[in-house]
């Protein structure tokens, strides 16, 4: 019997404050015909003042917990996927623990944009090796605190969220069928944060050379999925839905282009959500289960890029 990470229960949490393309016109030298045009976003959240990215992720756990229909009590084991922590230390996911009551073991994953990819392939190792049996993992992101207001090429592209899945081991069809994971620290200047504890001693801002994430975005992405597919003995013409890290409409496209996967088949929020980061993942699953578009039996593709560069891909059948 060969065990699984299946995916139980799914849930996300936005924050109340909608900001419109209109509102970010009045913030910094931009329009919305501009950011429409090179990104697709609309709108996005930011998270009211005091409201921690610990907050957004308790608020979308309890939500997939109540999706899964499980207790807090039933999870064995916590993974955080965010750049955006409260505090330097202790770990997101040890304040989330303490919020919710789970047991077992807590800890953060730190891979950007490819947060969540990371963290579900970490949790699918847990299952998988018997370490855990029930893995609650939640991708958080605040973003909006680490914008360059000045910076109208980034600080249009982000939003704040939370999304989060419960994986649970079980056998059968369904659950995790491969994981690909990929680095390549040579382009970690394409796309950072200038601060941090032992540099500068300061949280920094976001800094992108956007055009060549794009290109790097496009290529990776078609590939690291087309691996994770491989290992799993299936193909691009086998996949459902593809459910991408929602950065940008157009690399979205031209990433489903080169794979040959026309674009009913992906899921798209970008436009309401903007880039969440770790949580752009996970947050596009929820609101794609919420409007029904998902049966079981089909295979999902998950595949996401970010600072590292760092990014990767997992297949999953429903």
């Amino acid at each position: 019997m060969t065990r699984k990470a299946i995916l139980r229960g799914v849930g996300h949490y936005l924050p109340a404050r909608v900001v419109e393309n209109a509102e970010m016109e009045s913030m910094v030298d931009t329009t919305d015909e501009w950011i429409k045009t090179r990104s697709g976003i609309e709108r996005r959240h930011f998270a009211a003042e005091g409201e921690l990215t610990s907050d957004l992720a308790i608020h979308a756990a309890k939500a997939a917990l109540a999706d899964a229909g499980i207790g807090a009590e039933d999870i064995d084991a916590l993974v955080v996927a965010t750049s955006t922590p409260d505090q330097t230390f202790p770990s997101v996911a040890t304040v989330v623990q303490g919020a919710l009551g789970t047991n077992g073991f807590a800890f953060d994953v730190q891979a950007v944009c490819a947060g969540f990819v990371y963290a579900m392939s970490t949790a699918n190792a847990f299952i998988t090796s018997g370490q855990a049996n029930r893995v609650l993992v939640i991708g958080a992101e605040t973003f909006s605190r680490i914008m360059n207001w000045e910076d109208r090429t980034t600080c249009v592209l982000f939003g704040d969220g939370a999304g989060a899945v419960v994986l649970e081991a079980g056998d059968g069809d369904a659950g995790i069928l491969a994981t690909d994971l990929n680095s390549d620290g040579r382009f970690r200047d394409l796309l950072y944060v200038d601060g941090g504890v032992s540099s500068t001693q300061t949280t920094g801002v976001l800094v992108m050379q956007g055009k060549e994430v794009f290109r790097h975005a496009v290529e990776k992405l078609a590939q690291t999925a087309e691996t994770a597919l491989e290992k799993a003995g299936l193909t691009p013409d086998d996949v459902d839905w593809i459910v991408p890290h929602q950065a940008n409409s157009r690399i979205i496209t031209r990433t489903a282009q080169k794979m040959g996967v026309s674009m009913d088949r992906v899921v798209m929020t970008v436009q309401d959500h903007g880039n969440t980061s770790a949580a752009s993942i996970p947050l596009a699953l929820s609101v794609a289960k919420s409007e029904g578009k998902f049966a079981p039996g089909q295979v999902l593709v998950m595949e996401a890029i970010g600072g590292g560069l760092a990014w990767g891909a997992v297949v999953l059948r429903l």
